[in-house]
């Protein structure tokens, strides 16, 4: 297979890829405290390949942790966090982090996400646990809850000096990487209450990226087809001289 063919296919798959993510992109831009996902480029060499033949190929995905916009929702148990950082809660799979502030009370009082996963806090147990006959929560923007003007605890927020410490653990969750690297307090973050940080992946800049991706397709699937006509026309001259 000729190079213009072989670089076009190439190419070709790694779009794929990427609407793969924009796909995901798009899915999730109504989803509160979603972080999208990007590709990574890099140009691949075939050691099978006397000639070093290189090949665009997505080398990995990486997480866009940029700050979404901070809408009012009004509702005491959506909290919103503006600046670097993540609220820590409980799984059966260890310590995970989010982004997402819509929250929630289960019926014994723990403060915990949609998904069901207590909040870390710290607190003896580890956790906020409310008063079933108390009042509505107050939540202050250094994470403290409040009912009836007593602190119930304080929530734990996490941050990493580098974001690679962090995978994505389904839509809205994240594990780490290597346990060694341990979290530490966020130094300019707020947590605000009565709010939600939207998905940083807006319909907008998704719908503009899925353009530009399918226009390269189109062109790299024309690139292909070329090669294709040039090699049935090489192939038609060889026949004929040697006819």
């Amino acid at each position: 297979m000729d190079q213009l063919t072989v670089t076009a296919a190439s190419g070709m798959r790694s779009r794929i890829e990427a609407l793969d993510l924009l796909a995901n992109n798009i899915a999730n831009t109504g989803t509160a405290g979603y972080k999208a996902d990007r590709e990574f480029y890099n140009l691949y060499a075939s050691a099978e390949n006397e000639r070093e033949t290189t090949l665009p190929n997505i080398e990995r995905n990486w997480t866009d942790y940029s700050q979404g916009i901070v809408k009012e929702t009004g509702n005491p148990l959506d909290v919103a966090l503006s600046g670097r950082g993540f609220l820590t809660v409980d799984s059966t799979a260890g310590p995970l982090y989010t982004r997402n502030g819509s929250l929630r009370l289960s019926s014994a009082g723990v403060l915990e996400t949609a998904e069901g996963h207590p909040l870390r806090a710290n607190t003896p147990a580890g956790r906020i646990q409310a008063r079933p006959d108390g009042g509505s929560l107050r939540i202050e923007k250094d994470g403290s809850v409040v009912q009836d003007g007593q602190t119930l605890g304080v929530l734990t927020l996490a941050d990493w000096p580098k974001p690679e410490a962090l995978e994505k653990q389904g839509g809205l969750y994240f594990r780490l990487v290597d346990p060694r690297l341990q979290p530490t307090a966020p130094t300019s973050m707020e947590v605000l209450q009565g709010r939600l940080e939207s998905s940083n992946a807006g319909p907008a800049d998704a719908a503009v990226r899925l353009v530009g991706v399918l226009r390269q397709f189109e062109m790299l699937q024309r690139a292909v087809n070329l090669g294709a006509e040039m090699n049935r026309k090489a192939v038609e001259e060889v026949a004929r001289v040697t006819a």
